[in-house]
């Protein structure tokens, strides 16, 4: 399936230079001068290789089809993570690193869609929005404005996540595990 160089997300695997790739992180530039484009890094998956390559949106690039089965996060195994099947109740070892940053965010029982290409596992889609617990935060300062300005806040997974200034010790927050940043406030 072809996608444009501006949709390429983490987590998504594509065909580039006669290699799979996985994006790892991405970062979109609209520079002043020129059109926007992505700067993505990308991990071979043969190799472990990684790449920093750009696409700009109107360059096309095949994203792969993977077979895709409904999975949940058991625990971590040392560099590995365990995911049950869903269907026949199989476990997969998925390697940590395979998922970056994002591995902090899963949690105990998590559903998650994990992707294959030829019998082999090679992506974990996570749901897009996680809830987490402030753990620590700074005090509101008198006069700052919630429109405004984010404070810095660490959540119940470790992370650190700017929060508007009214948030505090004990709340829950949602929270975007594409762009880990803070989406609104939770139930």
């Amino acid at each position: 399936m072809k996608i444009n160089g501006n949709e390429i997300r983490p987590g998504n695997i594509i065909q580039h230079q006669d290699n799979l790739w996985i994006a790892v992180k991405i970062n979109a530039v609209k520079p002043g001068k020129g059109p926007a484009y992505n700067q993505v890094e990308l991990k071979n998956l043969a190799t472990g290789n990684k790449l920093n390559q750009r696409f700009r949106a109107s360059e096309t690039v095949e994203r792969v089809r993977l077979e895709q089965k409904d999975h949940t996060y058991l625990y971590e195994e040392g560099d590995m993570l365990v995911f049950m099947d869903t269907e026949n109740y199989e476990q997969v070892h998925i390697p940590k690193d395979m998922l970056g940053e994002r591995v902090a965010f899963l949690q105990d029982g998590m559903k998650v869609v994990v992707e294959s290409h030829e019998d082999k596992a090679i992506g974990v889609q996570m749901p897009e929005h996680v809830t987490l617990e402030i753990t620590d935060t700074e005090p509101t300062v008198k006069g700052q404005t919630a429109s405004s300005s984010y404070k810095p806040s660490t959540v119940d997974n470790g992370l650190r996540i700017m929060v508007p200034p009214h948030m505090s010790v004990g709340q829950k927050i949602i929270v975007n595990t594409t762009t880990m940043e803070y989406v609104k406030r939770g139930e």
